[in-house]
């Protein structure tokens, strides 16, 4: 949690975040992510300042623990000292004790972000999908938070101005930015609506740009110019000398079948899982994972 310190921007984690999304869908399933179809409506969260905080607490962490569709778990929240937004002891459960900052005892507004994220620590705990080291997985917390509804949350509590910071989780606010975008372009649900944050609007924006570039890349037919004439350019170094692999800074890569033929991999711009092709002018590719359809130009 930044607390008045600086605040980190950009997109650093992006290859973390685009590797929880594809994480994500393998573990749930398309169907089971289209179920995450609506988001946490902010009324179902509003924590007024004459709310009693206790009360107040546990019923934005019962909203949550349905929106996660966990029914039988139960979340029992308290507050103390401590440098993180918030904890959560991870055990078989039913029962989970949470454990928020202080500050929250004043920033009440807050307090459904905190808990979203910690909500998602006992969902993907019961999925049992985890990644390795501890700052990857509490990335991949924050990028599930967000892709299923409740991520738009842990954005609006970002602040920033030339006296004062308030950022929660570990994603940038350009990356928090990206997710939604990613889940925004699959709803069709606009989350900046509910943003009360005039510093959350930037980053979605910012977000949804990098989101868009994912679907004009080539061999993409909505990619640019630029990327069309690098792809052509690069597909004939491989008919000509026979090689495949990746290449820096460019998404896709070709691997030699056989005769003249050639195959490209690139990523869904959906889910990130890598789709494999012919080279052979126009196809229309469906992802296996997101059922995504996607016209190429091979």
């Amino acid at each position: 949690m930044a607390n008045g310190g600086p605040v980190e921007h950009g997109f650093p984690h992006l290859e973390t975040v685009r590797a929880s999304i594809t994480a994500l869908y393998r573990r749930l399933s398309y169907d089971t992510v289209r179920t995450f179809s609506a988001s946490v409506a902010p009324a179902d969260v509003a924590f007024g300042d004459v709310d009693d905080l206790h009360l107040g607490a546990q019923r934005v962490a019962r909203e949550l623990v349905r929106h996660f569709r966990l029914p039988d778990a139960r979340l029992v929240v308290g507050f103390r000292e401590m440098s993180h937004a918030a904890n959560v002891e991870l055990t078989a459960g039913p029962e989970y004790f949470v454990e928020l900052n202080d500050r929250f005892r004043t920033h009440r507004r807050d307090i459904g972000a905190a808990l979203a994220h910690e909500v998602t620590h006992v969902y993907l705990h019961r999925l049992d999908l985890s990644f390795p080291g501890t700052r990857e997985n509490e990335i991949l917390t924050d990028t599930v938070t967000t892709y299923l509804g409740a991520g738009w949350l842990l954005l609006d509590a970002y602040r920033e101005d030339s006296a004062s910071s308030q950022k929660l989780g570990y994603l940038t606010p350009e990356e928090f930015g990206y997710v939604l975008a990613k889940r925004s372009l699959l709803f069709g649900e606009d989350p900046s609506v509910w943003f009360t944050s005039p510093q959350a609007y930037t980053a979605y924006g910012k977000g949804m740009d990098r989101a868009r570039e994912d679907a004009r890349q080539p061999p993409l037919t909505a990619a640019g110019w630029a990327g069309r004439r690098r792809y052509a350019h690069d597909r004939r170094r491989a008919l000509e000398q026979r090689e495949g692999g990746e290449r820096p800074g460019v998404p896709y890569a070709f691997t030699p079948e056989g005769g003249e033929s050639l195959k490209v991999s690139f990523p869904c711009p959906t889910c990130r899982q890598r789709i494999r092709v012919p080279v052979r002018g126009r196809v229309r590719a469906r992802c296996a994972l997101c059922r995504t359809v996607l016209e190429c130009d091979t």
